[in-house]
Formats: C-alpha cells, structure tokens, sequence
C-alpha cells in the first residue's frame, strides 16, 4: 500500500532549529564541507575493512548472515562516495543555470543513497528467502564467524556516534542520514550475531533468518531516507515550528505591522523563503523598500535561508494579491 502524500521526517533525522542558536556563530560553508569530506572518509576506510574482514570470514565459516552484513558494507563504501560528491558539488557557488546555488545535490544524494540501500536489502532479502527454502543445505558455522559480527558491532556503533556529532555540529541532513546508515550497520551486524549464535547452538536456520532480518532492515532504511529526498525535492516546505520562527522574526521587525502568505521550500539543508509584509500605507515607496530589506537581513542572518523574496502590502488596505480574478480595471477600487 503506497504511503501518504504528505509524510514526516524521520525524527532520528532532525537537526537543531537554526534558530535556537541565533546567538551563535554561524558554520561556514567551507567548514561544513570539511568536515562532512573528514567523516566520510573515515567511514570510507572503516568500512572497506570491514567489508573485506566479513565477506572473507563469512565465505571460510559458511556464514550467509556475515557475508550479507559484508555486502551491506560495501555498499555503505558507494554511499560514502555518493556523499563526498555531493557535499563537493553542493558548495560550489550560484551561476546561471543554478541561481539559488546547487545546495539539492544533497538532497539528491540522499535519495540515491535511499535507492542503493532499498535495492540491496532487497536482494539480501531474496537471497535468505530462497536458502530457506532449503533449509536442510544450510550448514553450520564456525565461531570465527561469532567473533567477527562483534568486531562489526562494536566498529559500526562507534562509527555512527562520531557521524551523528559531526552531522549535528555542521547541522547537515545528508551527514545525519549517512550517521544512520552506519547506526542501521551496528544494528545488522547484532542481529547478524545472534543469528550466528543460534546457529551455534544447534538451530541451522537461524542464519538465513538473520540474513533475511538484516535485508529487510536495510531496505526499510532506504525506503525512508528516498522518500523523504522526493518530497524535499518536490519543495516541500521547511517544518512548521521553522516556519513560525520565521514569522516571528519578521514581524518583530521594526516597521513590519504584520505577515501574511509565509512560504518556504526546502534547498538541501537551506530554505528559500517569500513572504508578505503589511506596512503604514502612509509611507513612502522607500520607506517600504528599507523595512522590507531589513526584515529580509533579519531572517538571511538568523536561520538556515538562502534567499528571501519580499512583498510589501500597505496596511488594512484591500490586498489585490487575492482578488481572483482580477477581470478588468472596473474591479479595483476606486481612488479619488
């Protein structure tokens, strides 16, 4: 059955309200992008040794499991890149094609990343389901392979705790995501264990079945991580408590009487925002300009914003905005 239209996001992938930290100083772009290029590579080579030591060790010890957990790792490596790409091409700056910057590679890397991990835990999970349909051939392992899942454990969940710092730090979605990823690992490679455990004790099948356990979490994992990438890049809006905050701070501009028609969209991790601002009807077209242009520094220099359009209304005047249609000249109001 096909999920809602409208979803929310996962709130292991929330990030601290920019403006909670108004008074803080601001990451630079430059600064995020180091930091997302230092922790991925480091996922990079924790993961490519992981991947080799489990793929290895599962083959010598006819462990189904261990090798499932292997390939997730490796598929965590092309993941890896997928994000060091992408945190490259998300801070190059606005050009013609690309006039609000190209800050949606990330959320594009966020859905193939989704993609990949959907289409591994897929397989993985087909694959278990048809040793299990033979489950007399499934062989016994050997307790190298015990020891193995916890060497994996114990490298997955400390890797995701160093992500998930530095995702918070930079305050970067696609870092928080690829945290999970390696949090979902740590998750596998125990349930991979106590599949394992149980076949050591006797029970054959319970390999297979953690294989099919770890398949299924993967692509649950990815199934979450592409849909929410879709809706950000269909625009959707920033959440609502952001939006508020927003509002908030335009209308504690001096000058701005009151907001209506706040809309944002969502631009990777930035938001683009337009917004009405109803002013004195009395003043003049330059007075308007200037509040409008400080309510838009106000916003740009307190929250996660790239760009901010502005409409100026006068104050408890009949907004044309919303007269639908508009028909002829008879339909707006007389002055005299």
């Amino acid at each position: 059955m096909p999920p809602p239209t409208q979803v929310a996001t996962p709130s292991y992938m929330t990030l601290p309200s920019p403006s909670d930290h108004a008074d803080d100083s601001q990451e630079s772009a430059a600064a995020r992008a180091k930091a997302a290029q230092k922790s991925t590579w480091v996922s990079v080579l924790v993961n490519l040794g992981l991947s080799c030591a489990q793929v290895t060790t599962g083959l010598i010890t006819s462990s189904q499991a261990l090798v499932a957990d292997g390939v997730h790792s490796l598929s965590d490596l092309v993941a890896d890149f997928v994000v060091l790409v992408a945190s490259h091409q998300s801070q190059k700056a606005p050009d013609e094609d690309h006039p609000y910057g190209h800050h949606r590679f990330e959320t594009g890397a966020s859905l193939a990343l989704g993609l990949l991990l959907l289409g591994v835990g897929g397989g993985m999970l087909w694959q278990s389901v048809l040793r299990l349909e033979t489950p007399g051939q499934v062989p016994q392992v050997h307790i190298a392979a015990l020891w193995m899942a916890l060497v994996a454990l114990l490298a997955k969940e400390t890797l995701f705790r160093y992500m998930l710092s530095v995702a918070k730090r930079v305050r970067s979605s696609l870092l928080v995501a690829n945290a999970w990823h390696a949090r979902s690992d740590a998750a596998s490679s125990l349930v991979v264990g106590l599949g394992i455990l149980g076949n050591l004790l006797g029970y054959p099948i319970f390999d297979p079945i953690a294989a099919a356990i770890v398949g299924f979490m993967v692509a649950r994992m990815g199934w979450t991580f592409a849909w929410a990438a879709l809706h950000d890049l269909m625009d959707r809006s920033a959440d609502e408590q952001e939006v508020q905050s927003i509002r908030l701070t335009l209308s504690e501009t001096p000058g701005v009487i009151d907001v209506h028609d706040v809309r944002t969209r969502k631009m990777g991790d930035m938001i683009v925002v337009d917004a009405h601002l109803e002013v004195d009807a009395e003043i003049t077209v330059e007075a308007g300009h200037d509040i409008a242009v400080a309510a838009q520094q106000r916003v740009l220099s307190r929250h996660n914003v790239i760009s901010m359009m502005t409409h100026v209304d006068p104050y408890r005047r009949p907004d044309l905005d919303h007269i639908e249609p508009l028909g002829s000249l008879e339909s707006l109001p007389n002055e005299r």
